[in-house]
């Protein structure tokens, strides 16, 4: 890359640039090095992204443990944290004191010169002048701490939450309970033996056990660099020892740093883009690392312990666990289907493993390390499979896959939040196609109903429509025809809710009365869960992925249907924002109704594909992720949730998006680079070229695949797993000609 390469147009992009270059120190040459584990880190309202330390779905997590990124106090240093989003389970405290009397189990440090990459860590608490660096491996780190002081003495500690801990010389073990009788173990050594060793205001024990309990390592005064190196286990602490033998036999921090580097190089590197603006490539960085933080690999030495039974299990592959399947089946799972597939098949085999571990062999929804919480609404890990089996990754039980799933939707309560068995709700919806709504003011019946959460009759409704379509592909190819019958026809079960008068999904009384008056912007309590889900009903009117030509047909039309995408981003919140965000937290991102900061609505600006206006879906893309997605502390717009909006900048980045997951389609928006190349498990390559392109040139002109002519708006997965080049001819204005006829728009309902 030539030094004066980046030339910018405006004060925002310099700005932009000269924060990773200062950040970096050099200008990034590799693809670890655009990424920037800040971006995110304020929240425009809701939960911020977290800059995460970890090696590519890995059991070993952690980041920095305070109040938000503005903060100036970190509460000690962590060691892990047990689910995405979670609160470390152990933390250690590097400590200057005159005696154990100014100890505490955890410390707050005021802390500078902060240094964050996915594979390292560097701080120094600067109240004491202690310096600190972190590398982590898969199941394992080293922290190596550097007391600068000289005149007090230099401790260590390590503090427990809820748990064990015992010492002896340098070494400490300790464990923690989490929730679901799952335990999680640590042993740690250091390369310094300490001078007394012992538990925090027990000074003549060696273990103790309840909460906070800490074990102390006492160096001596002066100055003094001590290195600790830890494994973890969910199995037991001899395990976790072992984890750490296997993986780090050495005190030197930056090798086990190197090593965490070129695993990073080598996995986002399976996806290359070449372009002007380093900005852009901090941003498609960034969102790809974010990808690879969920699920996790659990398995130690071919042995797991899975909180789906309370039991340790031998198992000959990986066992995945910490999947936010409502979020992630989006477009996370369909981008790891293509550049990681062979992950993708354990991930799906881990699925069918909990489903057999569990009481019910119900196909799960909300998979963490301490058991299926069975969050959210429907039952979208059925997707996941329809997705793979679509594209040709089958190499997984999809029998077995098939029936869990179906009991899932079939013998599980469709009730959100709920893992209790199908009760009087679900006997409606198979009798009626539809869940019934509450009017406003009624009171709940049904004890299954969470008291916050409620019914979400529209969105349970619509996506159980999606869930079923996703069943009725399985079965057809499996062969059985009735259930690929049945399930066809419960697909379309989102029109018993389409309200054709108003042209929106509306909430339906037991009766089949539409429920009246009624506002389409804010309806429902908080987060509209009375009706909708996080998001109102502007979004859930285009909550029908399967099936887009028939929404259209719906609507009156592709005019009508236009009109109606193009009203999604003109039309007013209705309500002062301090109101509205009071109401809606997660419907943040906002265009008008369109919420770039939630999961439903990331299909949406796709859509103009389907009804002859692609043009739009280029316009709008480019629009929303200059908008919303940027390399700073706000640059992104809302709950990340670990890969689920994230792959969203991906594809988009790229160029093409995957808009129903079960069907194995593409398709296109604009690309946001003038090359980018994917690197396929099969070993072949697929390109995308955007000639001519520009910030201003993103209008696509013309389009060849593999050197001919192509006049539709999307394409098949086959095409792509072939290798070859999608070219594509970008100008400065619309070619709205392009891919504009009816036979070109993408398949909807039907596999092509």
């Amino acid at each position: 890359m030539g030094f004066l390469e980046p030339v910018f147009s405006s004060m925002g992009k310099i700005l932009s640039s000269l924060f990773i270059l200062s950040a970096l120190g050099v200008f990034a040459q590799t693809p670890v090095d655009y990424v920037n584990p800040y971006m995110g880190n304020i929240s425009h309202l809701l939960v911020p992204t977290f800059p995460t330390v970890h090696l590519p779905n890995s059991l070993l997590r952690v980041y920095p443990e305070r109040g938000d990124l503005t903060g100036d106090e970190l509460r000690g240093l962590p060691l892990m944290i047990t689910s995405h989003r979670g609160s470390s389970a152990f933390l250690i405290s590097p400590v200057q004191a005159e005696n154990t009397a100014g100890l505490a189990p955890v410390t707050r440090f005021t802390y500078d010169h902060e240094v964050i990459r996915p594979y390292y860590y560097e701080v120094t608490l600067d109240r004491q002048l202690t310096g600190v660096r972190f590398a982590p491996s898969h199941q394992s780190a080293m922290y190596e701490l550097d007391f600068r002081e000289t005149k007090a003495r230099n401790f260590l500690t390590l503090s427990t939450g809820n748990g064990q801990v015992s010492v002896s010389g340098n070494t400490i073990t300790a464990s923690q309970v989490l929730r679901n009788n799952t335990v999680v173990y640590i042993y740690g050594e250091t390369d310094v033996q300490p001078v007394q060793a012992g538990i925090l205001g027990r000074e003549t024990d060696r273990q103790a056990e309840g909460r906070n309990v800490t074990a102390v390592l006492d160096f001596g005064a002066g100055k003094k660099k001590v290195k600790f190196r830890y494994g973890i286990s969910f199995i037991d602490a001899g395990q976790a020892k072992a984890n750490l033998r296997r993986e780090i036999s050495t005190y030197n921090l930056d090798e086990v740093a190197e090593k965490g580097k070129a695993l990073w190089n080598e996995v986002l590197g399976r996806i290359t883009v070449n372009g002007k603006e380093i900005s852009d490539k901090a941003v498609f960085y960034t969102s790809l690392y974010r990808c690879f933080e969920r699920p996790v690999n659990i398995s130690e030495d071919n042995r797991y312990f899975s909180a789906f039974d309370g039991k340790v299990h031998t198992d000959t592959e990986p066992f995945y666990t910490d999947d936010w399947i409502w979020d992630s089946y989006r477009a996370a799972h369909p981008l790891r289907l293509l550049i990681d597939t062979k992950v993708q098949t354990q991930i799906i085999r881990s699925y069918i493993r909990m489903s057999d571990q569990m009481e019910k062999p119900w196909f799960p929804t909300f998979p963490e390390v301490t058991g299926d919480s069975r969050r959210m609404n429907s039952n979208h890990g059925v997707a996941v499979v329809a997705d793979a089996v679509a594209k040709g990754v089958r190499d997984f039980d999809i029998e077995k896959a098939y029936g869990s799933a179906k009991s899932a939707i079939l013998e599980k309560t469709l009730i959100p939040w709920s893992g209790a068995p199908a009760g009087w709700l679900d006997d409606f919806y198979k009798k009626n196609g539809y869940i019934p709504a509450l009017a406003d003011g009624e009171e709940e019946t049904v004890a299954d109903v969470n008291s916050f959460e409620k019914r979400q009759p529209v969105a349970v409704t619509l996506g159980t429509s999606y869930d079923e379509w996703c069943l009725a592909q399985l079965a057809a190819y499996l062969g059985k025809t009735e259930d690929a019958r049945r399930f066809g026809k419960n697909a379309l079960n989102y029109r018993n809710i389409y309200n054709g008068k108003t042209g929106f999904f509306h909430p339906k009384d037991k009766d089949g009365k539409f429920i009246e008056p009624f506002d389409y912007r804010w309806p429902g309590g908080p987060g509209a869960r009375e009706y909708y889900g996080e998001n109102n009903g502007w979004v859930y009117r285009w909550d029908v992925p399967h099936n887009v030509a028939d929404l259209i047909g719906l609507m009156g039309g592709r005019k009508a249907f236009i009109d109606n995408l193009d009203q999604t981003f003109r039309e007013p919140l209705g309500k002062p924002k301090y109101h509205f965000y009071y109401q809606m937290p997660d419907h943040t991102g906002n265009v008008g109704q369109f919420s770039m900061a939630n999961e439903p609505s990331l299909h949406i600006p796709y859509l103009y594909n389907y009804a002859g206006q692609p043009w739009m879906t280029q316009k709008r893309i480019h629009s929303l992720i200059r908008q919303w997605f940027r390399n700073d502390a706000m640059g992104v717009p809302g709950d990340e949730d670990g890969g689920g909006m994230s792959s969203f900048v991906v594809f988009s980045m790229l160029g093409f998006y995957p808009a129903t997951p079960g069907m194995p389609v593409y398709v296109i928006g604009s690309p946001f680079f003038e090359e980018s190349e994917i690197q396929l498990e099969n070993g072949k390559r697929f390109q995308v070229k955007a000639v001519n392109y520009s910030e201003r040139n993103k209008y696509i002109q013309r389009a060849l695949l593999n050197g001919k002519p192509w006049e539709k708006s999307w394409f098949l997965h086959s095409d792509l797993l072939k290798g070859g080049t999608l070219t594509l001819y970008m100008g400065e204005y619309p070619n709205k000609s392009w891919a504009a006829d009816e036979n070109a728009a993408p398949p909807s309902f039907d596999k092509p």
